[in-house]
């Protein structure tokens, strides 16, 4: 693919002469960690799908507890995110032409602006079960870092709407199009290329898009075959005994890196490639989801080389999901596999508490609220049901007119629904005022 930036010949320099966009960034400080309350990335601050707030709504549907519904043009799978009075959304059109990003206004729903990023002549396949837009922007500190997979990299200012870098230089064949988000780190970004082609991480200096290191993957495949070197996942950043790790699901392993230097830590082999749930930390272990393999993993992240062995805590290897991201309530894993079932684990022994199945097809990773725990499938119902370990128990089954791909964000006491076609701001409140 030989992607053409629609850019103005002075922006498409930012990215080399980087002085100038030092310049365009002014005093600005890059923030060392999300603001507690904003939905920043995806999965939101804490990276797992946890909303500080306690009352977001229950039930609604198409005429309840709608604040506003905006129909999205085009077709992309990103969440929304959010910097002070905006909601940000990455766009692309159908044939992946056309890669964007929209501000929505969040009192208003109106979209404030709809600006082209790249423009490219001849897209790589998508499948089209994904999109061209399904990488999630990340916010920090009044920058936009949105991510097009090896269509384009940029960073806006959220004040002006001005690009301050862009890339087009990270080649990667994605093969079905691109899925993995970039993450925000003391002021880098990280970014997995898992192609059918190569297959690689690097991390980008915030402020000017330059490349700060990149390590090639050093996985033993065991295959030829690029189909079975894909994956989508969006790493994450851990701390654990006082080291910090990139934690980075790739096919067939996952890799934990140096976030400064980009030198491998350890790797756990778990076989499985395609996989796209972000992997969790908590109680001192690191939660993997493969698609294929031994499927749900439990790993202890210590130690340096290949930790397969003595470190994998548990195994869970049925009906655990292979896009939809898992949330932890107190000690236990909750989760809902693409084809509906959703089960409780223990997060320390594996044991399953519950799990039942459900109908419906499900994409969007779990939002979790005061022990409540949401579900979006793909053909616009939300299950909402309890963090109780000893039994599945529906709060509420909500409808709207179109399913969701994209996982939800928050804002305040509100969920913000992206479906295929719109984006709702949801209440539980009769009030038609929302503070700005």
């Amino acid at each position: 693919m030989h992607p053409i930036p629609l850019l103005l010949f002075a922006a498409s320099l930012l990215s080399v002469f980087f002085p100038f966009a030092e310049k365009l960034i002014g005093s600005k400080a890059f923030a060392t960690e999300s603001t507690k309350y904003s939905w920043n990335q995806f999965r939101g601050p804490t990276a797992d799908g946890k909303s500080h707030s306690p009352n977001l709504p229950i039930q609604w549907n198409e005429t309840r507890n709608i604040r506003w519904k905006t129909p999205i043009p085009g077709k992309a799978w990103s969440s929304p995110v959010v910097s002070g009075d905006t909601i940000w959304l990455s766009n692309a059109t159908e044939d992946g032409r056309r890669l964007s990003i929209l501000a929505v206004n969040a009192k208003t729903g109106m979209i404030r602006k709809d600006i082209t990023v790249f423009e490219i002549e001849e897209p790589m396949f998508c499948h089209p079960f994904n999109s061209y837009a399904s990488p999630t922007p990340v916010v920090e500190n009044g920058f936009l870092f949105v991510h097009y997979g090896s269509a384009g990299t940029a960073c806006v200012d959220t004040e002006t709407a001005a690009l301050v870098w862009t890339r087009q230089d990270l080649p990667c064949d994605h093969h079905r199009g691109p899925g993995s988000s970039p993450i925000f780190f003391e002021n880098k970004i990280f970014l997995n290329f898992d192609g059918y082609d190569q297959q690689y991480v690097v991390g980008l200096d915030a402020k000017t898009g330059q490349t700060v290191w990149r390590t090639d993957r050093s996985i033993q495949y065991g295959s030829d075959n690029g189909d079975f070197k894909k994956a989508y996942c969006t790493p994450t950043v851990i701390n654990h005994n006082n080291r910090s790790q990139l934690v980075s699901p790739a096919a067939v392993a996952t890799v934990a890196y140096d976030p400064d230097s980009g030198q491998e830590i350890w790797t756990v082999y778990h076989g499985g490639f395609n996989a796209a749930a972000r992997p969790l930390y908590s109680h001192g272990l690191v939660i993997l989801c493969t698609a294929q393999g031994d499927r749900l993993l439990a790993v202890r992240p210590d130690g340096v080389g290949d930790i397969t062995d003595e470190n994998v805590v548990w195994k869970f290897g049925k009906s655990a999901p292979t896009r939809p991201s898992q949330s932890v309530v107190a000690d236990q894993l909750y989760m809902v596999s693409d084809t509906g079932i959703f089960s409780c684990i223990d997060i320390e022994t594996g044991k399953v508490r519950w799990s039942e199945r459900q109908s419906g097809r499900y994409s969007a990773s779990l939002v979790e609220s005061d022990g409540r725990l949401y579900a979006c499938d793909e053909d616009g119902t939300c299950i909402v049901f309890k963090a109780n370990p000893q039994s599945f128990e529906i709060l509420s089954e909500n409808k709207l007119d179109d399913g969701c791909m994209a996982s939800p964000g928050v804002l305040d006491d509100d969920l913000l629904i992206r479906t295929k076609s719109n984006l709702y701001r949801i209440g539980s409140t009769l009030s038609s005022e929302i503070n700005e």
